[in-house]
């Protein structure tokens, strides 16, 4: 068995080693898992509210959902005031086809979406796509809610 050996100084008292304190090499994942969760929740809250919001009472139709494409759809509403919106932006209906224009010269796709109030006459939302046609815009979809009639006697 081996010996131990203990060493002295010139005073001749023992030479104690001081323990240090070593540094912690494990990692405390518990913050970062609870930092992760807040966010999750408040993307999770937040999400819905990145929509388009202009409040419209959509007519409900049978027709399928169109596809989505990688470029932000250009979306353009008429309320049941009759008042014209690009995104969220209130547009003078004079200056409609102008900024229409100036977006077509930005944007890659001419795909526009027309969502308009169903207490809104037929002929202003015609007009309105008289102007998206003018300005550039010639993929034009309506917007509407699912779950309207299938005008075949069955209710979709």
């Amino acid at each position: 068995m081996g010996a131990g050996v203990m060493q002295k100084d010139e005073g001749g008292s023992r030479r104690r080693k001081r323990s240090r304190a070593r540094p912690m090499s494990e990692i405390n994942v518990t913050p970062f898992v609870d930092v992760m969760l807040v966010l999750l929740i408040i993307f999770m809250v937040a999400a819905p509210l990145l929509t388009v919001g202009v409040p419209v009472n959509l007519p409900e139709t049978a027709a399928n959902a169109l596809p989505t494409e990688q470029e932000e759809p250009l979306t353009i509403t008429v309320t049941a005031e009759g008042e014209v919106q690009i995104q969220t932006t209130a547009v003078e209906r004079d200056q409609l086809v102008v900024r229409l224009r100036a977006i077509a010269a930005e944007r890659d796709s001419d795909q526009v979406f027309l969502r308009a109030d169903g207490a809104v006459p037929y002929e202003q939302v015609m007009q309105v796509m008289g102007a998206l046609n003018a300005g550039g815009f010639s993929n034009i979809g309506l917007v509407t809610d699912i779950g309207g009639p299938t005008l075949d006697g069955e209710d979709g």
